[in-house]
C-alpha cells in the first residue's frame, strides 16, 4: 500500500498552486502550505479538501515531517522560508516539475500553450474529454464555474494549461517544458512577459523549445490564422492546423452567434459537423477549434465533441457577469494584455447588443504597466464607449521612464470620440467608477489581479442601502 508522502507548498494561494494541492490531495498524499493571504476562490477549495495552510512565512513554521517542498515562481531566493529550505538542505521542486513528473510523464499528456485562451481552452478541452468519458486528469490555471481548477482521472489522458513564465527562481525557463507533451497546442504567440523576456523573438524560441519536446506519435496543433503560431509550427512534421482557412485540418467555413452562444460549422478528414459553445466573440472560436482539434485527435468523434461543448459551463473571470442592479450589469474579466482587451471588448459587444460598453482597466502586471504597450492599449480600449484607467500598479517598480503614461493614454481616446478619463491614484475608486455610469450600462472590470475586489464593491455601490 502506498504511504502517503507530505508535500509542503511554499506559497500555495495561487490558482496553479492550489491546483497541484488538490491533485495530490486527490492522489492522497499528505498536502499542507503557507501564504501571505489566502482569497476565494482558491481559499475556499482548499478549505473544503481540509488542507492546512498558515499564513505568514517563518521558518519555524516549516513542518518536520516534509518529504518534499515545492516552491512555486512567486517567491524569490530571498524568502525567509525558501532561505531555511536551503540552509537545512530539505528537498525541494518546482511545481511545474513535480506536476510534470507525477501527472504528465506517465499520461498522454496535451499541453494547452499560447499568449492568450489557455485558460478557457484547458477547461473547455477537459470538460469535452470527460463528458466524452476518457476521464481525463486536468489542471486548469482559472475556476470552471461551478467547479475545481483540478480534476484527477483515471483514463490515462492529462489536460494542463502550459504557462510561459518562469518555472521558479532556481529555474528561469517556461513552465511548460516540464509537461512532456503528446499534443502540444500552440493557439497563438504575441510580446508578454517584459519582465523576464527581453523582446518577441525570446518568446518565440520558448514556444519553439516546448515545440521540440513532441515525441514521434504525438502532435503539434497550431493555429493557422495566428503569425507567432505559424512561426514557431511550420515545418514540425506533426502539425495539425486549425482556422477559418479551408486548408487548415480542422476547418471553420462558417461561424455566428445566436442567443448568446458561439455555432460554428467545422470539417474533419473529408467531412463536416455543426458545434456551438455558450461563448462570444472571435477569441472564443479560435478556442473553441482549438480544443476540438485536440478532442479529435484524442480519439473523440465529431459527435462527442459537438455535445460536450454544448453543455460548457465557462470559467469564472472571462466575461463573468458579477450582477446586475439599478440597470447596470457589472462583469469581471481577466484580460490585460492589449489583444486580451480588445478580444474581450468585442465579445462584450456580442454578448450585451446596443448598451453601452463602460471598459474599466488596471494595467496590473509588470508587463501590462508597460509605456510600450500605449498604443495598443489605446486600439483596444477605443472598441469601448467609456474607458476609465485605473493607477499603474506597479508604477513605482516600473519609474516614470517605463510606466504607461495614462494621461496620454486618455487624451488619446478621447481624440477617438471615447469618453475617458484616468482614474484618481487616492481615494476610493469604486465611487469613482459608479459615478460615471447610467442605466443601461455594461462595466467590464479588466485585471489581472482582484482589482481590490471593485466588481462586488461595485455592485453593493449600485445596490445601495438595504
Amino acid at each position: 500500500m502506498h504511504e502517503p508522502c507530505h508535500y509542503y507548498l511554499l506559497p500555495i494561494g495561487g490558482t496553479a498552486t492550489a491546483a497541484l494541492a488538490g491533485l495530490l490531495h486527490d492522489a492522497g498524499e499528505r498536502v499542507s502550505g503557507v501564504d501571505t493571504a489566502l482569497y476565494p476562490p482558491t481559499s475556499d477549495l482548499l478549505a473544503e479538501l481540509g488542507v492546512p495552510v498558515r499564513l505568514g512565512f517563518d521558518p519555524a513554521g516549516i513542518p518536520a515531517d516534509l518529504d518534499q517542498v515545492i516552491i512555486g515562481n512567486a517567491l524569490p531566493r530571498s524568502n525567509v522560508e525558501v532561505q531555511a529550505v536551503l540552509e537545512r538542505g530539505l528537498p525541494y521542486a518546482s511545481q511545474a516539475e513535480v506536476l510534470g513528473e507525477r501527472f504528465c510523464r506517465p499520461a498522454r499528456t496535451v499541453v494547452v500553450a499560447g499568449t492568450h485562451g489557455k485558460t478557457t481552452t484547458t477547461a473547455l478541452l477537459a470538460h469535452i474529454l470527460t463528458e466524452g468519458g476518457l476521464d481525463p486528469t486536468a489542471l486548469i490555471g482559472g475556476v470552471p464555474r461551478g467547479g475545481r481548477p483540478w480534476r484527477l482521472g483515471r483514463g490515462g489522458w492529462t489536460v494542463v494549461e502550459g504557462d510561459e513564465y518562469n518555472t521558479a527562481f532556481f529555474d528561469r525557463g517556461p513552465k511548460f517544458l516540464h509537461y512532456h507533451p503528446h499534443i502540444f497546442l500552440v493557439g497563438n504567440v504575441e510580446y508578454d512577459h517584459g519582465d523576464i523576456y527581453p523582446d518577441l523573438d525570446a518568446i518565440l524560441a520558448a514556444f519553439g523549445a516546448g515545440v521540440a519536446l513532441v515525441g514521434a506519435d504525438g502532435y503539434l496543433v497550431a493555429n493557422a490564422g495566428d503569425s507567432g503560431a505559424r512561426t514557431v509550427a511550420s515545418g514540425h512534421p506533426r502539425t495539425v492546423w486549425y482556422g477559418l482557412d479551408a486548408g487548415a485540418d480542422l476547418a471553420c467555413p462558417e461561424w455566428g452567434h445566436a442567443g448568446g452562444r458561439l455555432h460554428a460549422t467545422l470539417r474533419w478528414q473529408g467531412g463536416a459537423f455543426e458545434a456551438e459553445v455558450p461563448l462570444v466573440g472571435r477569441h472564443n472560436l479560435d478556442n473553441l477549434l482549438a480544443a476540438s482539434a485536440c478532442a479529435l485527435l484524442a480519439g473523440l468523434s465529431p459527435e462527442a465533441v459537438a455535445a460536450a461543448a454544448a453543455t460548457f459551463p465557462g470559467v469564472r473571470r472571462r466575461l463573468e457577469v458579477v450582477g446586475e442592479d439599478a440597470g447596470v450589469a457589472v462583469v469581471d474579466d481577466f484580460a490585460h494584455h492589449p489583444t486580451a482587451v480588445r478580444l474581450t471588448l468585442d465579445g462584450a459587444r456580442h454578448r450585451f447588443p446596443g448598451r453601452r460598453l463602460v471598459a474599466v482597466f488596471e494595467p496590473r502586471s509588470l508587463t501590462a504597466g508597460r509605456r510600450i504597450f500605449a498604443a495598443a492599449y489605446r486600439e483596444a480600449l477605443a472598441k469601448a464607449d467609456v474607458a476609465l484607467v485605473a493607477p499603474v500598479f506597479h508604477r513605482a517598480r516600473l519609474g516614470s521612464d517605463q510606466a504607461l503614461d495614462r494621461a496620454a493614454l486618455v487624451e488619446g481616446l478621447r481624440s477617438q470620440g471615447v469618453l475617458a478619463q484616468a482614474l484618481p491614484e487616492d481615494g476610493d475608486l469604486a465611487a469613482a467608477v459608479r459615478s460615471q455610469l447610467r442605466g443601461g450600462d455594461v462595466v467590464l472590470c479588466m485585471s489581472s489581479g482582484d482589482f481590490g475586489g471593485l466588481p462586488r464593491r461595485l455592485l453593493a455601490l449600485l445596490r445601495g442601502p438595504r
